[in-house]
Order: structure tokens, then sequence, then C-alpha cells
């Protein structure tokens, strides 16, 4: 039988209740935002959305820098018992058509710096009725965009009078809708309950990063990422913990003095921050207040781990986690690290290795397709029965990725099922061919892909990004490779670039480099031996 429960309350107001009014909940680039403050703006947002027409239920689509705008919108649309629907801010007005037709959105709120984006999308949206955004100017001469009206935040507000007491929604409420492309390439809108949100906050967030109410968090993940929202939000909210927003795109010197700035404790971020953030040699002083970091999206090199903890003084806990189930399911603790795996499964979560034909892996040492059960997975996606049934299976989620588990119970991850490489009959983890590569001192990032030569048979491509005042021979790191693999898994070629194709959460676009690797001659470099 479902029960009564808001998570916006459960996470605002109620921490107001346990005496934490005038804790700080939330540092952001115009100032500071007690328990007490937040609570209230929550409260006038949801006015101000209920003035607009939002109704219960219906989708709040958010297309938003991480500020606090995005952060209150997000908790009021759940204080009123809409659906906040948080976007990418690196979706073109094409892409971000498509989530405004597919979530049947009624009103969207953006940021100005997205307004040609916003604008773009907005066209052919039979149920979009409002368009608000931030800042001084609404889209449009005539206040009208395709038919919606268009309003700014501060009209939007104006136009409403606080909503002092949350919706009655239920724990089974949907209070979240996350996108995501996964294997499939198609968006799909993960749904989530209120629930959902106590449970990753009582799981992870209370069990494995150990959070209290004198953290303050800092996280290179954005609020529209699973990952970035539990970070943000869920987890210092629960406890009455304070959080820094910065709607600025991540670099390390940046975020470094943040962390000092505001004495983070908590530091959260990806593997394709912690590799440029090693290469920049910041200041280790600037990490003196972390007591822990944590990694998701990527696999976390065991370089990585032994560097920022060498350099920076903290493990970072990494972990596997999905859109489909929140946050971090199986993680790294404190203390146990095993440097290179993604850990153990985190209480509240179960994990099951099982064979192509559907049989459960028992011992360790083999591989096999990872599946999750646990209390945050989401009810489904939005419309897509088809993905549904191949995803869930019953309280089990297929989660696309090759694991093995070790000996001691750790979990390795071997990449994507549609990653890992068939060369010359023999099966190859790119994720071991980059671990080895990212050994190499001369480099901070690297990526395998494999595509098909003349043959039709997988050849490893390797793409390197060098440290600073560094320029590896393409010769030298396949020989390097081959010092260290079987000679098998070396790269066939390997492609400096700049930087790597990622998507805002910071995962690595694979298909790109694919799309470039196939124009790359696959035979061996002079010299390099077959």
């Amino acid at each position: 039988m479902a029960e009564l429960f808001n998570a916006a309350e459960y996470l605002t107001g109620a921490r107001v209740a346990a005496g934490d009014g005038d804790r700080i909940a939330v540092r952001h680039p115009r100032g500071l935002l007690t328990y007490s403050q937040l609570t209230d703006e929550v409260r006038r947002v949801a006015g101000g959305l209920r003035a607009v027409g939002v109704r219960p239920e219906q989708r709040v689509l958010l297309v938003m820098t991480d500020d606090v705008e995005l952060f209150t919108a997000i908790l009021a649309a759940m204080w009123i018992g809409a659906v906040a629907v948080p976007s990418s801010t690196m979706l073109t007005g094409r892409e971000l058509s498509v989530l405004v037709r597919d979530s049947r959105a009624t009103a969207l709120v953006g940021s100005p710096e997205f307004a040609d984006n916003i604008a773009a999308a907005v066209a052919g949206a039979p149920d979009l009725t409002r368009v608000v955004l931030t800042g001084e100017n609404a889209l449009g001469s005539d206040g009208l965009v395709d038919g919606a009206r268009s309003t700014t935040w501060d009209e939007m507000i104006a136009e409403g009078s606080p909503v002092e007491i949350p919706y009655r929604t239920w724990d089974e409420s949907h209070a979240l809708w996350l996108y995501t492309s996964g294997t499939t390439g198609k968006p799909k809108g993960a749904m989530h309950r209120h629930a959902d949100i106590r449970s990753v906050a009582e799981t992870y967030g209370t069990q494995v990063l150990g959070i209290d109410r004198d953290d303050v968090c800092l996280s290179v993940a954005k609020l529209f990422f699973a990952y970035g929202i539990g970070n943000s939000m869920f987890f210092p909210l629960a406890v009455g913990a304070s959080v820094v927003l910065e709607p600025s795109r991540p670099n390390p010197d940046l975020y470094s003095r943040l962390a000092a700035e505001h004495s983070a404790t908590l530091f959260f971020a990806v593997p394709s921050f912690w590799g440029p953030l090693l290469a920049a040699e910041v200041d280790p002083a600037r990490f003196a207040s972390v007591r822990r970091g944590a990694s998701a999206g990527e696999a976390l090199p065991a370089r990585m781990f032994h560097g920022v903890r060498d350099r920076y003084g903290f493990e970072v806990l990494d972990g596997i986690g999905s859109t489909e189930a929140l946050h971090i399911f199986i993680s790294n603790v404190p203390g146990k690290v095993v440097p290179g795996s993604s850990g153990f499964p985190v209480p509240g979560y179960e994990a099951q290795l099982r064979r192509s034909d559907g049989t459960v892996i028992d011992g360790a040492g083999e591989s096999g397709m990872l599946y999750i059960s646990g209390d945050s997975i989401c009810t489904g996606y939005w419309c897509r029965t088809d993905v549904n049934r191949l995803v869930f299976h019953g309280e089990w989620m297929r989660t696309g990725d090759q694991y093995i588990r070790g000996e001691d119970g750790a979990y390795t991850c071997l990449g994507r099922a549609d990653d890992v490489l068939k060369v010359g009959g023999l099966w190859v983890s790119p994720s071991e061919v980059e671990v080895r590569l990212l050994e190499h001192p001369a480099l901070a990032e690297a990526v395998v892909v494999g595509v098909p030569d003349d043959d039709g048979l997988d050849k490893p491509i390797a793409f390197v990004v060098p440290r600073p005042g560094q320029a590896p021979d393409a010769d030298e790191l396949i020989a390097f490779c081959r010092a260290g693999l079987a000679a098998f898994k070396r790269p066939r070629a390997v492609v400096t670039v700049e930087e790597l194709p990622k998507t805002a959460t910071g995962k690595i676009q694979r298909f790109r480099l694919r799309e470039q690797a196939a124009l790359i001659p696959t035979a061996p470099p002079p010299g390099v031996p077959t």
C-alpha cells in the first residue's frame, strides 16, 4: 500500500522541522541559502509554476545551468506533485524538441543562454503551454512562441502565491524523469518515484559516502545528470549538509579554487576530470579540506586513484551507477578500495553476472552481463514497451555492462557489451588496453575502440591525449602496450588528439571515435611486428 511521501518536503521543509533551518543549504554564485530560505524559495517557485498552469503529474522540462533557479525549480515541481525533467544543456534545438514532445511537457523553464535552442524546440510541441526564461527577456516579441505563452522567471513568480503545503504525493508517485540514450541511441525517459530519492540517500549517501550534516559537497557532474543530482541535492539535503553550485563548465583550476573557497569535504568527479586534474598539477593545498572523493560515469583507472591519493591526500571511491538506478549501486568503500575495480554492491542492492544463455555465474573469474536489483530502480522508460521488456526482468535490470568478479568479491568493468572486441577470435576488453596506455607517463587520457578491417575483423584503435609538453610517438605507445599485454591486445594504430569527445556528463562518445577510426588504416605501422 502506497504511503504519503513528498521528496521535496523531505529534502527541505523536513530539515527545517528537524532544527536545521539556520544551517547553510546552498552556496551559489550570488550568495547563500539557509534551509529556511531554501524552503521558502521552493514554496515561491512552486506557486509560480502552479500559476502558469502546471498541475500534478504534468511534466516540467528544465533546460538550465546549475544555479539556484534550477535547484529550486526541480524541488518546486516535485513540491506541487508535478514531474521535474532536467535536460542536458548540450542538446541542440532539434534534439531538445524530441524531449519536449516525448515527455509531453506542459511547461519549459530555461536559462537565457539556451534561448535559441529552446525556441527551436518549442516548435511543433502541442502539449506545451508556457515557456519561462530566467533573466530579463522572455522569448518572442509578442509573448508567444509557436502558441506557447512566454514569460520571465520573475513574472512567473509574481503571478503566484507561495504554496505552503506540499502536494499529497505517494512514495510511488513520479517525481523525476531523466532522459538517457543508453545503448539504443534514442532518448528514453527513466521514470523515478519520490521513494527512489530517499532510497539513494539512505543507501549510497549514508552507507558508502558516510555523509553528515557538516559536509560540503562539490560536484563536477551537473544536476541534470543522475550522478550529479544525487551529489548536489539528494545526499546533502537529506542530512542537512551544504552544496556548492557552479554554472560554469568544469575545469581543474576553477573547481580546485571552489574546493578551497568553500572548504569542500566531498568532491565528486568523473575520470575525464580526474585525469586532467592530475596533468594540471594543481596546488594540493586547494584540496586540504576534502576528506573523500567519488567517481562514476566511466571506470576509474588505477593510476588516477593512486595519483589523487598520493598528491591530494584523499581516496576516490569509484563506482558504477546508471540513470535507471538514479545513482551508484556498486562502489568501492572507504579504506577498502580495490584500484581499477568498481568495488562491491552498495547496501540495499544485489548484483548478478549472467552468461549469454541467462544462467547465473556463481564463482569468481568468469565474465558476464551485469544485472542489478534495488529499490531505486526506475519504474521503466516512458512509452518504450519494447525496450522495457529487454532491460527490466522482474526485480532485475540488465545494465548492458560486461563485468567480472574477483576472488575478493570486487566487480571489475570490462566495458559496455557493445564495446568488448573480438580480435583474432579472442576477446579484448578496451578498458584493459586503456589502463595499460595510461601507465605511460606521457599520457593524460586514452580510449580504445574497435573498427572492422577489410575482412570484417575487429581491430583496436587508440585515441590518446598527451600530458602538457609531451608528444609520445605512436610506435612507442604500441610497443609499450606489447610490453605489458598479450600481443593481440595492442592497438593497431594510435591517434593523438587535443581532447576526447564527451557528453555533458563526462562520458566518452565512443561512437564518434569509431567514426574517426573507420577512416584510419589498420595495418601495423612500419617497424612494428604483427
